[in-house]
């Protein structure tokens, strides 16, 4: 289906769309043509591998965002270093996963703690058995 639109109705048009692009909620819902996760203090879309806070975008590396994901869709549960390797890094366990799994997750909360210190969310160690993502609640 064309619909032709006259030179007033373009003017009309476009007065509007300035007027909505200066409000803060519209590049958000611009965005809403893709699945997202949404959190408190944190927006993830799995189709563009991106995270926001605050509608600014985090850069994570390929494995911070996957161990994010991963921690994100297992929220509230303790996952093992096992469980964490297997998923992110796509094979078994071979003893040293420990370190670097917590070196990543280091880098990863560098990053989200920095955007937002006094984040809604934690990243918890569970002393030799893994990491869960927990929401503070208020």
């Amino acid at each position: 289906m064309v619909i032709e639109f006259g030179d007033q109705d373009v003017s009309a048009f476009d007065e509007v769309m300035e007027v909505l692009k200066r409000h803060p909620g519209f590049e958000h819902l611009w965005r809403r043509d893709e699945p997202m996760v949404s959190l408190p203090g944190l927006e993830i879309y799995p189709g563009r591998r991106k995270i926001y806070r605050d509608r600014r975008e985090i850069r994570l590396t390929a494995k911070e965002y996957d161990l994010l994901s991963l921690l994100v869709a297992n929220k509230g549960r303790v996952l093992t270093y096992d469980q964490i390797y297997s998923k992110v890094w796509g094979e078994d366990a071979y003893g040293d996963e420990n370190n670097a799994i917590g070196c990543h997750i280091r880098n990863m909360r560098e990053k989200l703690y920095e955007a937002e210190p006094d984040a809604p969310f934690t990243i918890r160690c569970v002393r030799e058995v893994g990491y869960c993502f927990e929401v503070n609640s208020e």
